[in-house]
C-alpha cells in the first residue's frame, strides 16, 4: 500500500471533502496563503501515479475525484501503527492512546460505548 506525503495527504482531505472537484475547486478549499497552481498540479499528478486520485476529461478543464475511501486509507494507517509500534498489539495501543492523549473523562466514556457497542456486535 502506497502511502501519502504530508502535502498529498492534505490535498487529498479536500478532494475526500469535495468528493469530486476542479483544480480551482482545490485552490479555494485551501487556507490563506494558498499553493501554487503548479504545486497543486504536481502533486495530483503524483496522487494519479500512485492511483489514489482519477479524473475525468471536460475539454480542457480535468475534474478529479479519489479512488481510495478516506476510512480504507485511515483503518489501513491504523492498523499499519499498530503492527509496527505496538507488537501487533491492539490493546498496547489502546493503552498507549488513552494515557498519552489527555483524554477527558467524557472522551473516555465515549470510547468505552464505542467498545461496547462492538462487544455486542460481535456476540450476535
Amino acid at each position: 500500500m502506497m502511502q501519502l506525503s504530508a502535502t498529498e495527504q492534505q490535498l487529498m482531505q479536500h478532494l475526500w471533502k469535495l468528493e469530486k472537484a476542479f483544480m480551482k475547486d482545490l485552490l479555494e478549499a485551501y487556507p490563506d496563503p494558498k499553493p501554487a497552481n503548479t504545486t497543486v498540479a504536481t502533486l495530483l499528478k503524483r496522487m494519479i501515479d500512485k492511483k489514489f486520485v482519477a479524473y475525468k476529461e471536460y475539454g480542457n478543464s480535468r475534474e478529479y475525484y479519489p479512488l481510495v475511501k478516506k476510512t480504507d486509507y485511515f483503518s489501513r494507517h491504523v492498523n499499519g501503527l499498530i503492527k509496527n509500534f505496538f507488537n501487533n498489539s491492539a490493546s498496547q495501543f489502546a493503552s498507549f492512546f488513552t494515557t498519552e492523549t489527555n483524554l477527558t473523562e467524557a472522551e473516555l466514556k465515549e470510547l468505552q460505548k464505542i467498545i461496547d457497542r462492538q462487544l455486542q456486535k460481535k456476540k450476535a
